[in-house]
């Protein structure tokens, strides 16, 4: 089964909306899990990180965007041109132009420069050109270009990982809380099967009392015996309701729904792990894979920030068309006949004495990568031992269960003889019912047993990273595409 993340809000409607107060959801594992990764809002809220990036994405690529602008202004002036002359002129320009940025860091722009001189000799005076910017050193090629985009795209990559590591703990969640309904569930079931023989032992004290066989004390003990194991069933009634509250919010199941009934039982299957296999996986987590790419996200930042120490060398070329005369379309003919081409070529060069800004920064970087590296190794090496610990969870979980199998079986062949001494007077009520009580807790440590050894596994399949494989789940950069696309 392949389980998507849900982005829509058609993919939100919940599934066991049409049940009333009263009439119990039969849920399935894998239901509780799908309803988990579409509804849960921890998870939701997560993916929307992600979402954000993608429009840091989209926002950074518009730097290729081409830029139009329009220069114009009127000048109106009078200047004094000697001791007793002055001269007076209107000017108006308009220069549209438009710019792009390249992928090499140079900027290229094309120029259609306009001007008119209202003058004793009246002029149009217009330019067509193109001129080129372009960093030799500094700030120079695509990296250093795209630098933004990269560092969104790549904040955008760590950031889905950390959604499959949150996803993660929460279908590992589902499962333990699914698991813990079944075992509560069924520990008030070994509850009431207690209240009922405690009433019986009590019913059968009392005829007996009654007719001089046991003494009157006896009654006492299987009233007391009764009604502790009347309280233990409330308290585990009121565990039950509690931890239904809990499965419904973590799956945002409609408050209004019935009953959670859990229909899966924990599996009681031998699982054999390989440490060697498994701690190779470990090593490809979800958690791991973001580490790797904040310490990938630090080196672009390291390598953008090298450059910076360079000194800034720029090459600028410039040609131009020029046009002069009275009349504007006898300008404009003069452009067109390239009679007077004008251009230009030159560097500029700037390097701020001692640089130490960028220097620093530059170290400081490196210390950060070296620092990312480190907690890299520290969470590998968790993770090797998590692994272990997950191993050994899950062999001495199957044990349990077999030992747990004995005493339940040894508990109630000693009920049966504690029953029969009662019968002839070999063992006093208080004694049946303190072995009925070991009874139910064998029959509790059973339950238990079979419930941890559930999560022991889950645990191993979170801890080595393949729970969402094999729940079916599997993540893609799409799915924040969609959010992303949604919003209008």
């Amino acid at each position: 089964m392949r389980i998507p993340i849900l982005l829509s809000l058609s993919m939100l409607v919940l599934p066991f909306s049409a049940f009333s107060f009263d009439t119990p959801v039969e849920l399935k594992l894998n239901e509780a899990i799908r309803m988990a990764v579409e509804k849960n809002l921890d998870v939701r809220a997560e993916l929307y990180t992600a979402a954000q990036f993608e429009a840091d994405i989209k926002r950074d690529r518009a730097i290729y965007d081409p830029v139009f602008s329009l220069q114009t202004a009127y000048t109106d002036s009078d200047a004094v041109t000697g001791f007793s002359s002055s001269s007076s002129g209107h000017t108006l320009t308009l220069n549209p132009s438009v710019s792009q940025l390249l992928w090499t860091g140079g900027k290229a722009e094309v120029k259609f420069n306009n001007m008119h001189t209202d003058t004793p000799s009246t002029n149009w005076q217009t330019g067509l050109g193109v001129s080129i910017s372009q960093p030799l050193l500094k700030n120079v090629g695509r990296e250093a270009t795209e630098f933004s985009i990269n560092i969104s795209r790549s904040s955008k990559f760590a950031s889905l990982e950390h959604f499959n590591t949150i996803l993660l703990s929460t279908v590992a969640k589902v499962r333990t809380e699914y698991y813990k309904l079944h075992s509560l569930r069924e520990e008030r079931d070994v509850k009431k099967v207690s209240l009922e023989l405690a009433r019986k032992i009590l019913s059968d004290t009392q005829a007996r009392v009654k007719a001089g066989v046991l003494p009157a004390m006896e009654v006492l003990n299987a009233e007391f015996g009764a009604v502790t194991r009347e309280k233990e069933l409330i308290d585990t009634e009121r565990s039950v309701s509690d931890q239904v509250d809990v499965l419904r919010l973590l799956l945002q199941m409609d408050a209004k729904a019935g009953d959670i009934q859990t229909s899966d039982l924990p599996s009681r299957e031998k699982f054999d792990a390989i440490e060697s296999v498994a701690i190779q996986k470990a090593l490809n987590r979800p958690d791991i894979r973001e580490q790797k790419r904040n310490l990938e996200l630090n080196d672009l930042q390291a390598r953008n920030l090298s450059q910076k120490n360079r000194p800034d060398l720029t090459l600028i070329a410039s040609a131009q068309l020029t046009g002069l005369d009275k009349a504007y379309q006898r300008n404009m003919d003069k452009v067109l006949t390239l009679d007077y081409p004008v251009w230009s070529i030159g560097l500029n060069f700037s390097y701020p004495l001692g640089n130490g800004a960028a220097e620093n920064d530059y170290r400081r970087s490196k210390l950060k990568a070296e620092q990312i590296s480190l907690q890299l190794r520290s969470l590998e090496e968790s993770s090797t031992n998590e692994v272990r610990a997950a191993i050994r969870g899950i062999v001495t979980g199957y044990k349990q269960i077999e030992v747990a199998d004995r005493g339940k079986a040894f508990a109630e062949e000693r009920l049966r003889a504690f029953m029969r001494k009662n019968e002839v007077g070999l063992a006093t009520t208080k004694d049946v019912l303190d072995v009925e009580n070991d009874l139910a807790v064998s029959k509790s440590n059973q339950i238990k047993a079979v419930v941890e050894y559930a999560n022991a596994m889950t645990n191993y399949w979170r801890v080595t990273g393949e729970l969402l494989e094999r729940e079916g789940i599997r993540v893609v950069e799409g799915d924040a595409d969609k959010l992303y696309s949604a919003i209008r």
